[in-house]
């Protein structure tokens, strides 16, 4: 085994065993030598493997920073993405109370999810991306830090899987046949976030990108560039980025949605 894979498969390993024990690790980037986003990737592809070797299965990706309003934030300024496992993903209506204990400094981010029909692929215009769609979704991501008080790089946070927690899927709503009208809504979209009944953040379908399917269409770019980790395929979920701000949560908080603009119901989640 050379150097290169060693490093990859220590640096899996370390963040592997941080996210299991929701425990605060060092940013590789302050620790002398920060990774290039190839190789950030790489562990990705090493995670996903050792997940898969203890049962996890790949269901989709979840892409990260896709909102141009939080990259100053973070400073990360580009999209990235992760992926979802079957330990990872939860139906929203089985899911009433959320237990945080599993995350290490957890936020919430209300997200449009899609389900695939059909394989996309590079160069793809956006209508064409839309059917490939089977059903859109609204709901929510967890995403988490194992890098102190969110502090990282973005090779960093690449490296740790996005920063993906747990994706929470509201009701699925079929979009056969009806693609050009849900590629304009999806764009136009308005969301208002709530904690405990108050009003915390507004956003739209605007700030992913300019629109979710703008999102996945980036993914799919990414992914025809990776030379270790797998297209999307039919079946996959995908979820586009947060519609606001990514927020803290803690116990006994409720956070609701309210959209506007698109047929698609807000969603409500309890955390103990």
């Amino acid at each position: 085994m050379d150097q290169r894979t060693t490093d990859i498969a220590a640096i899996g390993g370390e963040i592997l065993a941080a996210t299991d024990a929701a425990r605060p690790i060092a940013p590789f980037s302050a620790r002398g030598a920060e990774l290039s986003l190839t190789d950030a990737y790489r562990v990705s592809h090493w995670l996903e493997r050792a997940r898969a070797k203890r049962g996890e299965t790949s269901v989709g990706r979840k892409i990260g920073f896709t909102n141009r309003n939080i990259w100053g934030e973070y400073n990360v300024y580009a999209p990235n993405w992760g992926y979802v496992t079957t330990r990872s993903l939860r139906e929203l209506s089985a899911t009433p109370v959320l237990p945080l204990t599993a995350y290490a400094e957890p936020r919430i981010e209300p997200e449009i999810m899609f389900g695939l029909a059909h394989a996309p692929s590079p160069g793809m215009d956006e209508l064409a991306l839309m059917r490939c769609i089977a059903w859109v979704a609204h709901g929510y991501e967890i995403v988490q830090s194992v890098f102190p008080q969110w502090k990282f790089t973005a090779t960093d946070t690449t490296a740790a899987n996005a920063l993906h927690g747990a994706l929470l899927v509201g009701a699925r709503h079929d979009v056969a046949g009806d693609a050009e009208q849900w590629l304009e809504k999806l764009a136009s979209f308005e969301v208002a976030l709530y904690r405990d009944g108050e009003l915390i953040d507004r956003g739209s379908g605007a700030n992913v990108l300019g629109s979710p399917v703008s999102a996945l269409k980036h993914l799919v770019a990414l992914l025809a560039d990776d030379p270790v980790n797998p297209p999307l395929q039919a079946g996959e979920i995908v979820s586009t980025g947060t519609l606001t701000r990514a927020f803290p949560v803690a116990p006994g908080e409720t956070w609701t949605t309210k959209l506007d603009g698109i047929p698609l119901p807000g969603v409500s989640l309890r955390f103990s």
